[in-house]
């Protein structure tokens, strides 16, 4: 129970930084980033939200469940813009690899120019 405890703390400190300060962050976004620095600082313990996360993956189809019914509402709107929603789809997509390869790119150059300059100091 603790885990869950300390989930919901952290969901609930995101909620209250973005309606209070209006971060342009959503709630759960807000209190993920959080978490996920808290147990890099070793504020949090591992140990004290696995099991509770582990129940949560085992069950996360469930968690899903409302969000797809919730689109079967809007489902004629979805059949007339399948055609825009799938280019979109692709195009970030596309968008995401082409970034993503360029930053890898970028960074192994960097690296390598050091790579040279290492090799180079030491054969002199």
């Amino acid at each position: 129970m603790m885990g869950f405890a300390i989930l919901l703390v952290f969901y609930m400190l995101g909620t209250v930084l973005h309606e209070g300060f209006g971060v342009p962050l959503p709630a759960n976004v807000i209190g993920l980033i959080l978490f996920t620095l808290s147990l890099f600082l070793k504020i949090v313990k591992v140990s004290w939200v696995e099991e509770a996360s582990q129940f949560l993956i085992r069950h996360m189809l469930l968690l899903f469940a409302p969000i797809v019914a919730g689109t079967m509402v809007f489902f004629s709107l979805i059949g007339e813009q399948a055609l825009t929603i799938v280019i979109s789809l692709f195009m970030s997509t596309f968008g995401v690899l082409l970034f993503t390869g360029w930053t890898v790119k970028l960074m192994s150059g960097r690296k390598m120019k050091e790579g040279e300059r290492r090799y180079d100091r030491s054969r002199a």
